[in-house]
């Protein structure tokens, strides 16, 4: 699509005005900083479990998952399995726990703040470290996510780069800074369907011209078998067990995604856990791989090979379907950007209110002061993110890789270990934090110089989350520190509502 068609701008005004008007409904329904900030804990297993999928999949899923197919091809199924083992695990093993702790502990909205309490800690240093990482790494996943929206407006309106990010980010502004978690909820509800219906539409299409799926694999074939092979690269070369290890490592980023957590506290009971596991886990599983099978379709519908992978979905939309379909479609990339940065920007906006904003000016805050930093600590955050992603020649994926691996390894085993180990102490999770997020730092800082013989092309979360662990476990066994009668009775009174 080179240039502006009526039916895409009028798909996407709608689209737009849906989302706004969402927004504006939340505003009118937001009171308080609990409402902001996790919706009075009231959604349905159904929105947890579509809002917790579609804040995860941002434009990584239908630009950069579908570019990395589209050159690997099924390579990428390995990614798409430890997602949905890591979608199923931090259900399963988080979600329940969480929900029943963060209550119990005086109502803890924020990660930081569930940590502090969960170990009654009265310094500050576990706190301020789980803040400093949520927010260093969410820079980089917000500024993924806007270079995401660069492309896509780029690519379908002939836009300057910076004007598209510039103006993805007032759009989703508007409706993060008046409506908070409500509206980021409710419109990732909508955004997350709209999504799954854009990733469903162009493989079945494909497919079905092709003769169904028989046809189809012969034709990816035609082009080149290896693509069809999970156990070889596209040029046929056998993957190590390093690079198989790597794609399966994605998964354990789950447990330390506090956008996705937070969905987790603010499901209205946690009786209801059980249903949003299977809605979430099942609808996350078809969207990685339908995902996949759009990659591959361009393998065989695009004529000429694509200079920038990541825009196959952008380039078989506007080449398959009505200019109207087509707006519709699109409009879901905006949507899965949407879903993402929004419940990010409320995550860094949580932090920097709930934890770091009290604490550096040494003062309780009244309900609706707290809201209004929040307020302004999103437009900061968004801010800084635009900056980060003025690079329209960055790679979606390989951004997201870096958050992802930092925020899984630094808060991961911290938050997993602490619902299920009593004994845990504030001094192991914050060894834990600090030595998951340097090794992600060093690993990645030290593969992309080309140190080493290949040890550090492992993806930097396995490293980062297995030393998290190991500092967590020695420093707790090691350390003088005991855990007090209240956190004993606290842990054991959740345990009691399992």
């Amino acid at each position: 699509m080179s240039e502006l068609s009526l039916p895409t701008i009028m798909a996407f005004i709608t689209y737009v005005a849906i989302v706004l008007a969402i927004g504006f409904y939340a505003y009118v329904r937001t009171k308080n900083a609990s409402d902001y900030f996790l919706g009075g804990r009231n959604l349905s297993p159904a929105v947890s479990a579509i809002s917790a999928g579609a804040s995860d999949m941002s434009g990584w899923v239908l630009l950069g998952l579908p570019g990395y197919a589209y050159m690997a091809g099924l390579e990428a199924f390995w990614i798409t399995l430890g997602l949905t083992i890591g979608v199923a695990a931090n259900w399963m093993l988080m979600a329940k726990r969480l929900r029943l702790y963060s209550v119990l502990l005086d109502d803890a909205v924020t990660v930081p703040a569930y940590l502090q309490r969960r170990f009654d800690d009265t310094k500050p240093w576990l706190k301020i470290i789980a803040g400093l990482a949520i927010l260093l790494f969410f820079l980089f996943y917000v500024g993924s996510g806007l270079i995401a929206g660069g492309k896509l407006f780029n690519a379908v309106f002939g836009l300057d780069y910076n004007v598209a990010v510039f103006a993805g980010v007032v759009l989703i502004l508007f409706y993060t800074l008046f409506g908070g978690f409500l509206a980021v909820s409710w419109t990732d509800v909508f955004q997350g369907l709209l999504m799954l219906a854009a990733l469903i539409a162009v493989p079945v299409l494909v497919i079905s011209n092709a003769g169904g799926l028989v046809g189809f694999a012969n034709q990816v074939s035609q082009v080149n078998s290896e693509l069809l092979n999970i156990f070889t690269n596209a040029k046929g070369v056998p993957l190590s067990g390093l690079e198989i290890i790597s794609l399966l490592g994605w998964g354990l980023g789950y447990f330390g995604l506090p956008h996705v957590l937070a969905r987790f506290k603010a499901i209205r009971s946690a009786d209801e856990v059980g249903v949003a596991t299977v809605i979430g886990v099942s609808w996350s599983f078809i969207g990685y791989l339908m995902a996949i099978l759009v990659g591959l379709c361009g393998t065989i519908y695009l004529a000429n090979p694509l200079a920038d992978s990541e825009r196959v979905f952008i380039e078989l939309t506007s080449l398959i379907f009505h200019p109207l379909i087509a707006g519709v479609l699109l409009a879901a990339i905006l949507a899965a950007i949407m879903s993402t940065v929004d419940s990010q920007l409320l995550v860094c906006s949580a932090t920097l209110a709930e934890d770091l904003y009290p604490m550096l000016m040494k003062s309780e805050l009244t309900p609706r002061k707290r809201l209004q930093i929040g307020r302004i600590a999103v437009v900061v955050m968004a801010l800084l993110a635009t900056v980060l992603a003025m690079k329209p020649d960055s790679k979606v994926l390989d951004v997201v890789s870096y958050a992802w691996a930092g925020l899984g390894a630094s808060l991961g085993p911290a938050i997993l270990l602490s619902l299920y180990w009593r004994s845990m102490t504030a001094a192991g999770a914050l060894a834990g934090i600090l030595t998951g997020g340097a090794t992600v730092i060093i690993w990645e800082a030290l593969g992309s110089s080309g140190y080493g013989s290949g040890m550090f092309d492992l993806f930097s979360l396995v490293p980062g989350f297995l030393f998290s662990v190991l500092a967590i476990f020695v420093v707790t066994i090691i350390g003088a520190q005991t855990q007090s009668a209240k956190v004993l009775e606290q842990f054991d009174k959740m345990r009691s509502q399992l």
